[in-house]
Parts: structure tokens; C-alpha cells; sequence
């Protein structure tokens, strides 16, 4: 039997940043083509000789002007076969999570524009990119619930009212504070340092930072990390 098959493989990169008590996503606006002046997501069409991984990286980069440490495969999206109005695409998601306080993004190539918006506050989106933020949000929810992933979202000295602040941002909720606190020192996996807080109101504080050779210990070992709701 003969296959006629003419698909096209895209990456899209969902990019959470975190500053001032709100989760952000990063957004390009589109230059050309038919949804000219559109926001989307980063991304664009694999090449014949790279990797996924390493086409989301570059079309961070080329669109962004950004590079990210924390990348992970989401979710694959094509049952929708009009998702894009030229061609068949399927496209494969990724989400990153960075500290957007330090990272300005700079459009180029066939990006017009490249701006973090608050995911309260999201524009009307190209494609079926709200659909896969969506699913996105959902899967760093869920994992913030058992994987302490939420570092990379926060500048590398925190106030530990910094990380539960993070945590009931992200999860709409109120966590168990003392337990959390309790929790995540039992661990190890942030250490208090000397610095203190810069900021006027209130009693000074120690700074925090994450102890990132702790925490691969642990996944080796195997632990539990569940967040308690109050």
C-alpha cells in the first residue's frame, strides 16, 4: 500500500520565568507569513540534521537571544491536523524554567517582537498555543507537588518567604508554611548563607541557595517530596 505522507516536524518551547509573585511565559511575536503581527510560542521547524533538543536550543536562541539550563519534553501535538493554516505540522513541546529577572529577551530572525507576559494576562495566541501553555501549566503544577523544581525559577540567594511564595503562586494555593519550611530543611537540599536580605521593610533575613549536588544525591537514593496544602 502506498503511503502519502507530507508532515511537517516543528518544536515549540513553553519558557516560564517568575518574578514579583507571578508566573510568566515568553512570547514572540510573529514577522511573517499569515499570521504576521500573531503572539506565539518560541519555535519553529526541525532541520533534517539536528536533534529536537537541539532545535528548540536553537530556536531559542536565534528568536530569544536566551539559553536555558532546565529543558524538558512535554507532550507531542498533531491530532489537530488545521493546527497550522499552511500544512500538516506536528509539533513537539518542551518546557524550560528560568529566572526571567536576568534574562531580557532580544527578537530575531522572524521574531518582531519577544516579551514576557504574566499567564494570568496571556494576548491571543497563534496556532493552538494556548492549548499546549495549558498543558504545559498542568504538568509544572503537578510537578512542583513531588519534584523540587521550582529553584531554577527563583535568582541563585532567595529568602525562603521567596520559595513558599513561588509555591502558592504556581499551585493557586496555600501551602502548610511550617511544614513546607520543615520539609525542604529536613532534606539539605538549600543551605543558609551569610548574606542578608537587601530589602528595607521588615527583620532582616539570611539569604538561601539551592544545593544542587544534595539533590542529585537524593534522586539516586530514591525520596519522597509531597507538598501539604493548609
Amino acid at each position: 500500500m502506498e503511503i502519502v505522507q507530507n508532515i511537517k516536524v516543528a518544536v515549540d518551547a513553553i519558557v516560564f520565568g517568575y518574578s514579583h509573585n507571578q508566573l510568566h511565559i515568553l512570547l514572540i511575536k510573529q514577522k511573517f507569513g499569515e499570521l504576521k503581527n500573531q503572539w506565539a510560542l518560541v519555535g519553529g521547524f526541525v532541520k533534517d540534521s539536528e536533534t529536537l533538543q537541539d532545535a528548540v536550543n536553537r530556536e531559542l536562541q536565534e528568536e530569544t537571544g536566551i539559553e536555558v539550563s532546565y529543558l524538558e519534553q512535554l507532550y507531542t501535538f498533531g491530532d489537530n491536523i488545521h493546527r497550522d493554516p499552511r500544512f500538516r505540522v506536528i509539533t513537539v513541546a518542551y518546557f524550560a524554567l528560568v529566572n526571567s529577572t536576568t534574562l531580557t529577551p532580544t527578537p530575531n530572525t522572524d521574531a518582531e517582537e519577544a516579551q514576557w507576559f504574566s499567564i494570568k494576562n496571556l494576548p491571543p495566541l497563534a496556532f493552538d498555543h494556548k492549548e499546549i501553555i495549558d498543558v504545559a501549566y498542568k504538568r509544572l503544577q503537578n510537578k512542583l507537588t513531588y519534584q523540587p523544581i521550582g529553584f531554577d525559577l527563583l535568582p541563585q540567594e532567595f529568602l525562603f518567604s521567596d520559595l513558599e511564595n513561588l509555591y502558592c503562586t504556581i499551585l493557586e494555593k496555600e501551602i502548610d508554611r511550617r511544614n513546607f519550611r520543615k520539609k525542604i530543611l529536613s532534606f539539605g537540599v538549600i543551605e543558609e548563607t551569610e548574606i542578608f536580605s537587601s530589602k528595607k521593610s521588615g527583620r532582616p533575613a539570611k539569604l538561601f541557595k539551592f544545593n544542587y549536588q544534595k539533590y542529585k544525591d537524593l534522586i539516586k537514593e530514591g525520596f519522597l517530596f509531597e507538598i501539604k496544602f493548609a
